[in-house]
């Protein structure tokens, strides 16, 4: 499946969510899949517009720490994870890259696809929501990463968990080709590693990433 890429500027877009059941990678293997029916949401233009606002506000709140108000990163976790909902806004031209992102376990306890609820705690393998600032790229076990830095209470705990930007195998496009959704992370933000250049060029360190729900 090719990425899509949506250039739109900050004021409209649409977009639609479809969950289906997943099993695990190796129950997959063995052909141990159910799918359910679709679950659609739609996402009216409104909704990334609303976020876009919350993220400019949190910009100019944590404006001594950032290095660069240029271009913000946005994960909508309204949506289902079938969708491309990490958007990279450019605030000059106010078009936007749209691209796949995991959340936590902790975050779908029971891998419906939706975002649950977000959580701070160590060891709790979900998705912080807030402001985060983007820092230096490292080689871990996910090969090249990028540090992230909570920025308010609700992921103030974002460096101590090890949330960060990296590419998985279980955000790639043709999970959701097989099994109608993507795999979870251990709370933290998984790219396709086919977009993973894409992110960690555009979100250089010093910039603005903010997770949040409608």
């Amino acid at each position: 499946m090719m990425k899509r890429r949506h250039f739109l500027t900050a004021g409209l877009l649409t977009v639609t969510g479809a969950a289906y059941g997943i099993g695990s990678r190796s129950q997959a293997a063995s052909g141990g899949l159910k799918r359910v029916p679709a679950r659609p949401k739609a996402a009216p233009a409104t909704e990334l517009s609303t976020l876009i606002d919350r993220a400019k506000a949190a910009m100019a709140n944590h404006q001594s720490a950032l290095l660069h108000s240029d271009r913000i990163g946005i994960a909508d976790y309204s949506l289902h994870s079938a969708k491309e909902r990490f958007h990279i806004v450019d605030l000059a031209s106010g078009t936007s890259q749209s691209f796949l992102v995991a959340h936590g376990k902790g975050s779908d306890l029971g891998h419906t696809g939706w975002l649950q609820k977000f959580s701070n705690i160590p060891g709790s393998e979900a998705t912080s929501g807030g402001s985060y600032m983007t820092s230096e790229t490292y080689i871990g076990k996910h090969g090249t990463s990028r540090r992230l830095i909570g920025l308010d209470p609700s992921n103030d705990m974002a460096e101590a968990r090890a949330i960060v930007i990296h590419g998985a195998w279980y955000a790639e496009p043709e999970m959701i080709s097989t099994h109608g959704k993507l795999g979870r992370s251990q709370g933290c933000f998984a790219f396709s590693e086919k977009d993973l250049e894409t992110i960690l060029d555009r979100l250089g360190p010093g910039r603005l990433l903010y997770a949040d729900r409608v």
